[in-house]
């Protein structure tokens, strides 16, 4: 070791995960100490640190500490303190004042619910606080006074009421506090970013704020329950039966008043078809309401699974803190003591799904902590704490004959009382400028008019000039009125997607209309909706009647589309529907090519994958130069379009991948309850976009990276449901670390689509490589891409065999033989270009293309 390394050594100490009841003496002993990590031991106190009067950075996270420790007030020089995750209720006065370098802060995760007055002493430094998930019901004064904070986090507090001291300054640049029960303001401003929020505090002071009192209400249910007929019912104030031909195809929105109290009824078509969109109109803060077609339903577990678990379960996954109001319907079919029997019946398998779900999280909770290093889990702990605290609230079933007028009376009644209660509903009030009002009032005005058009889509600078020629609305401008339509799009009310590139300058005035281009190619049989393409259209598209077997062919065996049998498509349903004159803008411009709104909303909601065959290099193609922007140009064959979602399972991915091997690296990423509708089609679009070498099927998937195949396969079955990741075993360091740069990259998109089901619980194991043995290794918190494990050898606890940490857990060996020097890989280059992990050269001295 270098005198350098020496000193280095001594100037900074990581002891995490070391399981320290107190403070080692040794490190008490180095007063030269400048950063000191103690994060994930169980110290309950930190006697003896006022020693290390020199320390700049003290890690304390991940502890026991319950009393916040006075002696650091001790270290004048720190500038970074992380006493997150631990559990302490109160910071006594006279640390902070002690402390005027201090910069960083992080108490988040704790049970605190007030900061000591002095924090204030730190106003000259503090750039970065985080007090999120703690009890924080009024925002912290002392806050306030830190002049140069400029990233602030609150978020899951209780908080109602945000000053709008906090956004006068210029310093703030980064600020999080969604979680919060927030009215003023509203938490779909606070979506929108500090600057929103400032406009939003700027357009208050010029007039007092009004209360609006709004509830999305989503109708949900299987097909035929009757959801549209409540729906139309309850907003008519009378009895609406809607005939079956009539029946909702892929979402419909309406609004309207019961006393004081705007509902928006989102209308979800029942057709499992239709799932794959409604997950992303899916929202939290909505009341549901749960149609039941008693007059279907038997009090067995497969009806209950199919009329009213499967909803439950996707809502526990997708919107965990939600109202659901079961509603049973057509009760005049039914006699009285049946409707009784099974509404107690419908009651009762609700309560014990939510009871397992209970169950299977405190299962899980007792495992990390029963486990032989439970600090090596405290993230995974934490995050199954947080799921355990969210669950759904299930009202009393109404049951309902939508004949009769006083049921219907009845039911608007008890959806009134409900929406009420705060503690069921607590940003059913939002305080709103004047002109948030006006603006949405304008919007209605337009979409209602004669002279708007049946699709309701409109360009964004042509709304805010005919929103200017109202006379009260005359100074409205671009910023103020983006504004208003974030906030506008995120209650539901209109649909504007400013962040899909195809989209960002048109609004959906009638966000009905978005659906209907959804529904354009997701939708209920869709193989007859190509069948029936008439001639003319057919025509119209320079196609023929052979064509469009092929295409019929080809997507009922591949569920691919191509650009001209989507058009043709498209063209079909949209004359049906009387919306011809909107063909051009939804496809775009060219036959053959032009993306169009839908090919980008679909894309965008991971719906559908752009595939495209390159039979040849490109001779007009630009010189590539490192270093400098390289311009790609579109080959010139026909896009072709995958809708994982219509996939068969087929035995060519098996065929190519050539069956499991015992060597395989092999892990599983186990889902709790299951595998969410859906999921596994849009995971395919996510991981095929990036790795263009694949085989896909229903339920397996086959990706290539630098010729190495990895395999996934997806199992969903009750309290069994996984998706298994295979990879030939590596030989050398450099292979294992490729194929843990593989696997983990695959790993985090998993992760990262999981997290918009927040709750929905993802392990990751591996199981145990012995032949019959059915233990599996659950993974420790991850560390970047590499997993926390101090061992090089692992131990199975089920039969006792021991094998290298690298064949488990993402860990590269520290000592293997290399192989010999293989000869240079061979590259097929596609429109996505190729994928490499780890360190690469690439010189370019001249670029010779020939086309054969």
């Amino acid at each position: 070791m270098t005198c350098q390394e020496q000193e280095d050594s001594l100037r900074e100490v990581t002891l995490s995960t070391q399981r320290l009841r107190v403070l080692p003496p040794s490190v008490l002993r180095n007063p030269m100490l400048e950063s000191l990590n103690l994060d994930r031991n169980k110290l309950r106190s930190i006697t003896g640190i006022s020693k290390l009067y020199n320390l700049k950075k003290l890690i304390l996270s991940k502890n026991e500490i319950v009393d916040f420790p006075n002696e650091i007030q001790s270290l004048v020089y720190l500038e970074k303190l992380e006493l997150n995750q631990n559990q302490i209720r109160v910071i006594p006065e006279g640390v902070f004042s002690h402390l005027p370098r201090l910069k960083h802060l992080r108490l988040n995760n704790n049970r605190l619910s007030a900061l000591p007055r002095d924090l204030a002493a730190c106003r000259g430094s503090l750039q970065y606080l985080n007090i999120s998930n703690n009890l924080f019901r009024t925002f912290p004064q002392p806050v306030l006074q830190l002049a140069h904070l400029q990233e602030l986090h609150v978020q899951n507090n209780a908080l109602r009421q945000l000053p709008k001291e906090l956004f006068q300054g210029q310093s703030l640049k980064m600020f999080k506090a969604n979680g919060n029960p927030l009215r003023e303001p509203p938490s779909e401003v606070c979506a929108g970013g500090i600057q929103q929020i400032r406009n939003y505090f700027n357009q208050l002071q010029h007039n007092s704020g009004q209360e609006d009192k709004r509830v999305k209400t989503m109708f949900l249910g299987a097909s035929l329950a009757g959801k549209s007929t409540v729906c139309k019912s309850l907003k008519q104030g009378q009895t609406k039966l809607v005939p079956k031909e009539e029946r909702t195809v892929g979402i419909e929105i309406s609004e309207f008043q019961i006393k004081d109290f705007t509902f928006l009824f989102w209308d979800f078509a029942g057709q499992l078809e239709y799932y794959v969109t409604h997950h992303v109109f899916i929202t939290p803060q909505a009341l549901v309401i749960l149609v039941i077609n008693l007059h279907m339903y038997q009090t067995n577990d497969k009806t209950f699974n199919e009329l009213v678990g499967f909803w439950i379960n996707n809502l526990s996954m997708r919107v965990p803190n939600s109202v659901v109001l079961p509603v049973g319907t057509h009760v005049d079919c039914c006699q009285e003591e049946e409707v009784e029997e099974k509404r107690r019946d419908i009651m009762a398998k609700i309560a014990a799904m939510l009871m397992e779900r209970k169950s299977n999280l405190t299962h899980f909770i007792n495992n990390l902590e029963g486990s032989e290093e439970p600090e090596f889990y405290l993230d995974q702990w934490e995050r199954l704490k947080e799921m355990e605290s969210c669950t759904l609230t299930i009202l009393n079933l109404v049951a309902v004959n939508c004949t009769d007028h006083r049921d219907i009376k009845m039911l608007e009644a008890t959806i009134l009382e409900h929406v009420k209660n705060e503690e069921l509903f607590p940003e059913v009030v939002r305080v709103l400028p004047p002109i948030y009002r006006q603006v949405e009032a304008a919007i209605v005005d337009i979409a209602q008019s004669e002279e708007m058009a049946d699709h309701g889509m409109m360009d964004l600078q042509y709304l805010l000039s005919k929103l200017s020629q109202r006379k009260h609305l005359a100074n409205l401008g671009r910023e103020l009125l983006q504004d208003i339509l974030r906030y506008l799009h995120r209650i539901g009310l209109v649909v504007w997607y400013e962040e899909i590139k195809h989209l960002e300058s048109t609004v959906f005035l009638q966000p009905t209309f978005l659906i209907t281009m959804f529904k354009l190619l997701v939708r209920y049989r869709l193989v007859q909706q190509l069948e029936s393409i008439s001639v003319d259209t057919l025509i119209g598209e320079r196609a023929t009647i052979r064509d469009r077997s092929n295409w019929v062919w080809t997507f009922k065996s591949k569920a691919m589309l191509c650009h001209r049998a989507v058009r043709a498509l498209v063209k079909h349903q949209l004359c049906s529907e009387g919306m011809w004159e909107v063909f051009e803008e939804i496809m775009g411009q060219k036959p053959h090519r032009g993306r169009g709104k839908l090919f980008s909303l679909l894309e965008h909601f991971e719906l559908c994958l752009e595939v495209r065959h390159t039979e040849a290099l490109n001779p007009q193609a630009s010189e590539f130069v490192p270093g400098k922007p390289w311009e790609t140009t579109r080959g010139q064959g026909e896009s072709w379009y995958l809708f994982p979602t219509y996939l068969n399972q087929t035995e060519e991915v098996s065929e190519v991948w050539g069956g499991d091997h015992s060597e395989d690296l092999h892990i599983r990423a186990y889902f709790s309850p299951e595998i969410p509708e859906g999921f596994f089609q849009r995971f395919l679009v996510k991981a095929c976009s990036f790795y263009s070498t694949h085989w896909v099927a229903k339920a397996t998937c086959l990706l290539i990276c630098n010729g190495k195949p990895l395999l996934i396969k997806e199992n969903n079955q009750r309290a069994y449901s996984y998706l298994e990741l295979r990879y030939r075993k590596p030989a050398g360091r450099t292979g294992f670390q490729f194929a843990w740069d593989f696997l983990m990259a695959v790993v985090f998109i998993v992760q990262k689509l999981a997290e918009e089901w927040p709750g929905l619980h993802v392990c990751m194991k591996t199981p145990c490589r012995t032949a019959g043995c059915p233990a599996e290794l659950i993974w420790p918190d991850m560390d970047g891409t590499n997993a926390r494990t101090k061992e090089d050898v692992k131990t199975c606890g089920t039969c006792g065999h021991r094998f290298g940490a690298e064949l488990l857990l993402p860990k590269v060996p520290r000592q293997l033989e290399e192989p010999p020097a293989q000869p240079s890989a061979h590259y097929y280059v596609t429109s996505y270009g190729t994928t490499t992990f780890g360190t690469s050269s690439i010189h370019v001295n001249h670029q010779n293309i020939h086309s054969e």
